[in-house]
């Protein structure tokens, strides 16, 4: 990861950030996605996946207010990638203990839908700290990267939703996730 990137992460703050691999491994994170993710923290930073903890984590059907699009969502991006580079060892790791681990993860990718990114919407929490928080999403391509992408949460200031926002962040733990993930850099 460029310092350059690490640095971007904690500038955004108090917006939860983070910067994924093209398979959704969280390659790094401000503290804000830490607080906001509930659960992700669990895992090392190896395992931190946006995939994996919406099929796997037990607190993520929970957490997102619309899980079912959130997991359809997800698998037709891996079933997009799955197509322009279907034996790519990634993917193929993590679609590979999805299909083991997840009978909702099999049956979506049973269905074979496909999609790219569509335009950002608002992702509404039910945070087990903060209650129910709707926040904006960004996400951009990284240049110079191999298929990195940031993902920014946005809230107007002055709402109640920005003021979640900024909970998180402030009872998000000390070290950012950022700063303590070392096995996937790139």
């Amino acid at each position: 990861m460029r310092p350059q990137l690490r640095l971007l992460l904690e500038t955004l703050r108090p917006n939860p950030a983070y910067i994924t691999s093209r398979t959704l491994d969280v390659l790094a994170a401000n503290p804000g996605v830490t607080a906001l993710y509930a659960g992700l923290d669990d895992w090392p930073p190896a395992q931190r996946n946006i995939g994996r903890f919406l099929f796997l984590h037990p607190a993520a059907r929970d957490i997102y207010a619309d899980w079912d699009n959130q997991i359809r969502g997800c698998v037709a991006r891996l079933r997009a990638l799955a197509g322009t580079e279907p034996d790519a060892p990634d993917l193929a790791s993590l679609v590979g203990e999805l299909l083991l681990k997840s009978p909702d993860f099999a049956k979506l990718w049973e269905r074979y839908d496909v999609t790219g990114r569509t335009a950002a919407k608002n992702k509404t929490f039910h945070h087990p700290h903060v209650g129910t928080i709707t926040l904006g999403f960004q996400g951009m391509q990284l240049e110079g990267t191999p298929g990195q992408r940031l993902g920014i949460y946005l809230a107007e200031p002055g709402t109640p939703d920005y003021d979640a926002m900024i909970l998180l962040d402030m009872t998000a733990p000390a070290t950012p996730a950022s700063q303590r993930h070392s096995g996937a850099d790139a």
